[in-house]
């Protein structure tokens, strides 16, 4: 007889695991099954629940998808030739290579979907490009490329959408209208920290692209600008699923860079392929271990516990999302995103169901949550990416984060106070929520 509940056996051996440098979903996989064997349970039941769970999603053969396409782009000249068509747009203001790097932000945002993906792709060039000839602090770039590529998960296609509308059945074509808004107005915050902070820090201006170069400039980078259209295009005209246009997607991608481009070889296809099977293989077994273990928190009425338990205290809507974003916040500079996705936000569900909140703003204010603890110091995962990318002291990238995750911020706080700035595109297409 255990002198210890199962259940927070179960937590404790996730976290020690962890710690011992198991990956998380390795860990989850390993714990699930203590607890079942220590409950007594049928142990081919964690097979079972991974299985249904993986086999059964047609739409998480997005997220593969999606991995490639961003792949693709970032080994051919799409990415360079964006850039460039971005720098001819916004180049010419104040601060206008930091400008640039929002605005590729927001337009790669209609690309990869992962955060870490447009850091890691063309986060490297935009930090380059920042600090050739001292134009700005390794630090500032550092941290403004972090705080940009947060942009990317919230504008569709979403990698952390596909796993919320996993967990949640909303509609993941109107989650993706959901965070268009959302994505834009959190550019147009950092993009007016920026100016301001530009003449007083004596940000350079880039020299202007002359007017009549703008269509040349356009037009290269044009079958580039196009795939967000193809994209979006197809999801919202009903053409496709959001899993037929992530296949769609790399397949543009592959046949713009590889035969108008001409800037794609076998070689580089073979090292993108590689490379997409890795992070999805990566992303694949944390999902396997939260099916898993979400099982185990069923079997525990954890859900339903927490819903008894939060309306004693006659909660409002607002005062649950508040509570929510906070909890969020600090879990998501601690935990990998889609675990909180597929672990700790399912938990949340009942009671957002109960007190009316709609699913798909819920949806937009957790991903947000999310994709804001990735910049959250100590622990936020795009520093490390930035740390590593930029060869700068972690300390140094945090103090000029501030500004921005302030600003961050105040954004999902409007958000989360006015759900109709999620909600006015989906149903402008129809929704009813």
């Amino acid at each position: 007889m255990s002198f210890v509940d199962p259940f927070t056996l179960c937590i404790i051996s996730i976290v020690c695991l962890s710690l011992l440098g198991l990956p998380i979903g390795h860990a989850m996989i390993a714990s699930s099954i203590l607890y079942l064997l220590i409950s007594g349970l049928d142990m081919g039941t964690a097979s079972e629940q991974l299985l249904n769970g993986m086999f059964s999603s047609y739409i998480l053969l997005a997220v593969p998808l999606f991995i490639l396409a961003a792949e693709l782009m970032n080994s051919g000249t799409m990415t360079m030739r964006l850039l460039g068509f971005c720098n001819a747009v916004v180049g010419r203001f104040p601060g206008g290579l930091a400008l640039v790097n929002v605005v590729q932000s927001i337009i790669f945002a209609g690309m990869s979907g992962s955060a870490i993906a447009d850091a890691a792709g063309t986060g490297k060039m935009m930090q380059r490009m920042m600090t050739k000839d001292g134009k700005y602090p390794p630090a500032f770039a550092a941290a403004l490329t972090a705080a940009s590529a947060v942009i990317g998960p919230i504008i569709p296609p979403s990698i952390p959408m596909v796993v919320y509308a996993l967990v949640s059945d909303a509609s993941i074509g109107y989650l993706f209208l959901a965070g268009v808004v959302p994505g834009i107005i959190m550019g147009l915050f950092q993009a007016g920290y920026i100016v301001f902070s530009a003449r007083r820090r004596n940000f350079p201006v880039e020299a202007p692209v002359p007017l009549r170069e703008l269509p040349k400039v356009t037009l290269n980078a044009f079958p580039a600008l196009l795939m967000p259209v193809v994209l979006l295009g197809g999801i919202y005209g009903g053409v496709t699923t959001p899993t037929e246009a992530a296949a769609i997607a790399a397949l543009y991608a592959l046949l713009v860079s590889a035969f108008l481009y001409r800037s794609v070889s076998f070689r580089d296809l073979y090292h993108s392929l590689l490379s997409s099977a890795r992070t999805t293989t990566s992303i694949g077994m944390l999902i396997a271990g939260a099916m898993v273990f979400n099982y185990v928190v069923t079997v525990e009425n954890i859900p339903s516990i927490l819903s008894v338990w939060l309306g004693e205290f006659d909660l409002s809507p607002v005062t649950f999302l508040l509570m929510v974003n906070v909890i969020l916040l600090v879990l998501g500079c601690l935990l990998e995103g889609t675990t909180i996705l597929l672990v700790i936000v399912p938990v949340f569900i009942p009671t957002a169901n109960m007190l009316g909140i709609d699913l798909v703003h819920f949806g937009v204010v957790c991903v947000i949550n999310i994709m804001i603890g990735l910049i959250t110091p100590p622990y936020g995962l795009l520093l490390f990416v930035m740390t590593a990318i930029s060869k700068r002291p972690l300390r140094e990238i945090a103090r000029e984060i501030f500004p921005f995750l302030t600003a961050m911020l105040v954004a999902l706080l409007l958000f989360t106070l006015v759900p109709d700035i999620a909600l006015w595109l989906p149903r402008v297409f129809g929704y009813k929520g």
